[in-house]
């Protein structure tokens, strides 16, 4: 009987076993998506600890900073009662696994360098580095994906073959040559640009009285509400913005291009084509999309290669961000330091490519089976 009620049940409402189906698909779906992430999020820990391992035992194996620096300067008893005060008289072991407990406790220690404490140096020049990453991924998507669209749309003419070679050179190209290149052209010869600084003197002075200040001198600018300023801070910026950006272009520039060629290739193209769809819709509304997923997905790697790029851009601009700063501590060999910021920088890192992992899993399915 019960058969039978069931039975005439699925006849009566087919789409009843539709219905069933469609909500274990989902959930299926569902709990796909949330075991991918459980596992990006539980790589991340990894990730920083062998990084951070990596860079604590580098330094180490690079010498002792203090008797390199001071030695044969101080007397026997102040250099050794100096390396006791930082802790390098202890075993290896002993310092790493202290470093550890200190981390994990959010404790990045204090430069020897200027006594600043890491945290505080991380706030304060770690906007500046923020500001000049935004920038730069600005230009970066003006400049890279409108021409790889252009170049899929060329394919094999003169234009294409020019832009393919231009994406080679800017990926290849020292970060610091292509700032010392603008700086020579923009700066030196048409005086259009100034060539170092986030801003000149009277608006840094003047924008250190903001209130509430962010450090992020565009903001800070906005917030003063004076235009002059404003462009100030954006003449400066013009410069750092452009080398670092324009390294991102050529890979954007290059990825598009592949991607948007391939996505032409397709069979829903072809039917869109069969249709008398006309080739600027096609490419606008049914090929460019798709060719842009691909960007999403490695625009975490390029975060991570601006933020190494920028040690070469800030230095080269004396753009005063994390990189200037690391590169300073590098030169005195000041470990606690290099090893705070860098530790912060692969935190970073690891949550952008997590959340990046996490926008690339919503929107192409496939990447989470």
């Amino acid at each position: 009987m019960g058969e039978a009620t069931t039975s005439s049940t699925t006849l009566d409402d087919p789409t009843s076993v539709e219905k069933s189906d469609g909500g274990g698909v989902f959930a299926s779906r569902r709990g796909a998506l949330v075991r991918y992430l459980l596992i990006r999020a539980v790589l991340v820990v990894p990730t920083v600890w062998i990084l951070v391992t990596v860079v604590f035992f580098v330094l180490r194996i690079a010498g002792d900073p203090i008797t390199a620096k001071l030695g044969g300067i101080l007397p026997p008893d102040q250099l050794a009662a100096r390396r006791k005060a930082a802790g390098l008289d202890r075993p290896i072991l002993e310092q790493y696994f202290s470093y550890l407990n200190s981390l994990i406790h959010g404790d990045l220690g204090k430069a020897n360098l200027d006594g600043e404490r890491i945290s505080h140096v991380i706030v304060t020049s770690g906007a500046a580095t923020l500001e000049l990453v935004c920038y730069s991924l600005i230009v970066a998507f003006v400049v890279g994906i409108p021409l790889g669209r252009f170049a899929a749309t060329h394919r094999d003419k003169i234009s294409d073959v020019t832009l393919r070679i231009l994406a080679i050179l800017l990926y290849a190209a020292p970060v610091f040559f292509i700032g010392i290149l603008l700086k020579l052209v923009f700066a030196v010869h048409l005086g259009w640009l100034p060539s170092s600084g986030r801003a000149s003197v009277d608006a840094e002075l003047a924008l250190q009285n903001v209130s509430p200040k962010t450090n992020i001198l565009l903001i800070d600018a906005i917030l003063y509400g004076d235009s002059s300023y404003l462009i100030d801070v954006l003449k400066h910026a013009v410069l750092p913005a452009l080398a670092l950006g324009l390294l991102t272009a050529g890979v954007f520039l290059r990825l598009v291009r592949v991607n948007l060629l391939q996505t032409l290739r397709s069979g829903y193209v072809e039917a869109a084509r069969a249709r008398g769809v006309s080739e600027r819709k096609v490419v606008t509304r049914h090929a460019f999309r798709n060719a842009l997923v691909p960007v999403v997905t490695v625009i975490g790697l390029q975060i991570a290669m601006m933020l190494g790029g920028a040690v070469l851009t800030e230095t080269t601009f004396e753009w005063k961000g994390l990189g200037y700063q690391l590169a300073r501590y590098l030169q005195d060999s000041d470990y606690i330091a290099v090893q705070g910021i860098i530790a912060f920088i692969a935190v970073l890192i690891a949550v952008i490519s997590f959340v990046i992992d996490a926008v690339v899993a919503l929107i192409d399915p496939r990447i989470r089976f």
